[in-house]
């Protein structure tokens, strides 16, 4: 009496499951599929890094150009600036580095044509914390440097808020930094100082030259990954298949 209702029961689960199967197989294929365009994308951003970074310098930005060029089309290019520095206005931004953990020491630098420009001058640790330890490399009058062109880097870091009421900064947050330091007309990147001759620097210099340009390219993984589960789940929704088919076959009601 009960046979065909349950038969009927078990075969509306059998459609829900075909059909979760289904969802989840389109799923992890388009995952996959993601995930290749981000590879492409990926390698297509580190050949233009590598072409900028070892491009002749050309001249940063000028404030003109801030508000009718995206930044980012200037990311990671080599770029030249003339101006002095404010170094009554720098900050120490705590970092890691090839050489430990320190700060560092992004100074304003006033460009001759106008405007204000962070230039992160190098790595100071933390001995070399205080200003007046480093009084005697300090750049006097104009200068004209050569650096790579950085986007801000808003917030903080990896679960670090930047504090600028008691002047902990995690990160190169140009806005927050400006703001903080009661500058105004400062350009909307920074700079990372390439490392000067080894004639011009000194032990009283900060070390320069210490970005690390590394991308994690792990796209193709994360494809593999997804495409596999995509073949699981197609081969579990066959098996399945195949046996409701035998089972009808056989005259089981199941």
């Amino acid at each position: 009496m009960t046979s065909a209702p349950v038969t009927a029961g078990r075969r509306v689960w059998r459609v829900l499951w075909a059909l979760a199967a289904l969802a989840a197989f389109a799923g992890f294929m388009a995952l996959g599929i993601w995930q290749i365009e981000r590879r492409a994308w990926k390698l297509d951003l580190i050949e233009r890094v590598e072409n900028r970074v070892t491009a002749p310098a050309v001249a940063a930005p000028s404030p003109s150009q801030w508000a009718a060029s995206d930044p980012a089309d200037y990311e990671y290019r080599r770029v030249r600036l003339t101006g002095t520095f404010l170094h009554q206005h720098e900050t120490l931004v705590q970092a890691a580095t090839a050489l430990g953990s320190g700060y560092w020491v992004l100074t304003p630098l006033r460009r001759a044509e106008g405007g204000l420009v962070l230039v992160n001058r190098g790595f100071v640790p933390p001995d070399r914390r205080e200003r007046s330890t480093r009084r005697a490399g300090e750049p006097e009058g104009p200068v004209t440097l050569t650096g790579l062109l950085r986007l801000s880097e808003p917030g903080g870091a990896f679960l670090r808020d930047n504090a600028p009421d008691h002047n902990r900064w995690y990160s190169r947050d140009v806005a927050a930094i400006a703001e903080a330091r009661g500058l105004t007309g400062v350009a909307p990147y920074f700079v990372d100082a390439e490392a000067p001759p080894s004639a011009e620097g000194g032990a009283d210099q900060p070390v320069a030259g210490l970005t690390v340009i590394r991308f994690r390219n792990n796209h193709l993984v994360y494809a593999l990954t997804w495409f596999i589960l995509a073949l699981m789940v197609a081969g579990g929704a066959g098996y399945a298949a195949r046996e409701e088919f035998r089972s009808r076959r056989s005259g089981d009601p199941r």
